[in-house]
């Protein structure tokens, strides 16, 4: 089903592995001025631009009156999720919470001699989380989107979502049992600038999160700087590293969980048997056919899907760092010392019974991860993602005189006499 690569190190840089990908369903450009234009409408217009996208973009007779969800509307559709499905959500949410709890951090101060130091973390006030419509619901990611923000302290947690058809009972549901505190009907690039600089019903929000199209990623990368956002994400990733240990069932599904999201997602196998890879490339047929969105995941691997032998596991780790994928799956007979030679990941799962659906859904870790390589430098959704780290000074009269002509020094060097003066005025008090 997909051809199975050679891989070799000595010629890393000319040797293309992966296809590249372009994300962009129309031209670049043409896509970011559209966005620029609907933002710079909805900062002038405000509620009047926002209600007349929606009805020119998803149909919807949006106004003051229906824009914000009641509280008896949320509890409706709680009550419309199955018992079984709300129990496993709550049994998720403690799970996440858990795990999330452990990223708190301390205020942190020291003194010496006079000389006081620190820092110290206040959670935003408000935070905007975007949950994308569309055919499915994916309430998992209302989870993570929003119980991070409850752990770091967020006092208002504002949602948004597209309305009318795209509004699912069930992410309503996963927004109450989590904590969000207002849901407004409206989606797109034009809620993305609601929340970045408010209207007359959306209030302005200082942190966005949360997964959505190009439009509404192109739309967080243009309002970054009014507001912050936890990550530019794109098509979902999935790499695996597998010896002849590995289940080629196992490896087959496991590619197929991220190829039926979209026909953008990569999924990649890096091994070290041959005979595993052509076994996984006749599960992967065999499975395929059985899957309701087979014609989704068969592009995607058509497209993006690879299968690379490589030489020993240490060339594998070596590809699996160069593609930093979003999710690493490690089913070798020793993944612990495997993982010492990862550095780039956002997500690593560990053996042949940790699949990548268990941290979608219910080990606790966030899923939502950088993707396209940025693993290299960020980090997934966390508790960080709301929270500010605050410097804090503190000198005695004797800290400063000690430190007061080292500053002067400096200022002075950087031709910077008010800087300078400020201290020297403080040296006639001392």
């Amino acid at each position: 089903m997909l051809p199975i690569l050679e891989f070799d190190k000595n010629n890393l840089k000319k040797q293309k592995v992966f296809a590249r990908r372009n994300t962009h369903p129309m031209h670049m450009d043409e896509m970011n001025e559209s966005v620029r234009e609907i933002i710079a409408e909805v900062c002038l217009n405000g509620d009047k631009a926002l209600f007349a996208y929606t009805k020119k973009f998803d149909g919807y007779d949006l106004n003051a009156q229906n824009i914000l969800l009641t509280k008896e509307e949320m509890r409706e559709a709680v009550n419309q999720v199955p018992q079984e499905t709300l129990l496993a959500m709550r049994r998720a949410k403690e799970n996440i919470t858990a795990y999330h709890q452990r990223q708190l951090k301390a205020d942190n101060f020291a003194t010496e001699n006079g000389a006081g130091t620190g820092f110290m973390y206040r959670p935003v006030s408000r935070a905007g989380i975007y949950v994308p419509g569309g055919k499915a619901a994916y309430p998992s990611s209302v989870l993570m989107c929003t119980i991070p923000a409850v752990v770091a302290g967020v006092k208002e947690i504002i949602m948004v979502t597209p309305p009318g058809k795209y509004l699912n009972p069930l992410t309503i549901a996963a927004a109450y049992e989590s904590g969000v505190t207002k849901i407004f009907r409206v989606g797109g690039a034009q809620a993305v600038a609601a929340l970045a600089y408010g209207t007359k019903s959306v209030p302005r929000v200082d942190v966005i999160a949360g997964p959505g199209n190009y439009f509404v990623t192109e739309a967080k990368r243009q309002v970054f700087g009014q507001v912050g956002i936890d990550m530019l994400a794109g098509p979902s990733e999935i790499l695996i590293i597998a010896d002849s240990t590995a289940n080629p069932e196992f490896i087959a599904a496991d590619m197929l969980s991220q190829a039926e999201h979209d026909e953008l997602a990569q999924s990649i196998l890096l091994t070290t048997d041959r005979e595993l890879a052509e076994c996984v490339n006749l599960a992967l047929e065999k499975q395929l056919n059985r899957l309701p969105r087979k014609e989704i995941a068969g592009k995607s691997l058509q497209k993006y899907g690879s299968i690379v032998v490589c030489k020993n596991l240490s060339d594998a780790a070596l590809l699996s760092n160069r593609v930093a994928p979003e999710h690493l799956e490690l089913c070798v007979a020793d993944p612990e010392k495997l993982l010492e030679k990862i550095q780039n990941a956002g997500a690593v799962f560990i053996g042949n019974y940790s699949p990548e659906p268990l941290g979608d859904y219910y080990a606790g870790t966030n899923h939502v991860l950088p993707t396209t390589g940025t693993a290299r430098f960020s980090s997934g959704l966390g508790v960080d993602t709301f929270l500010k780290r605050i410097s804090v000074i503190n000198y005695t009269k004797e800290a400063l005189s000690a430190a007061a002509d080292d500053i002067i020094t400096l200022a002075e060097t950087e031709q910077l006499s008010a800087h300078a003066e400020s201290i020297r005025v403080r040296q006639n008090d001392c």
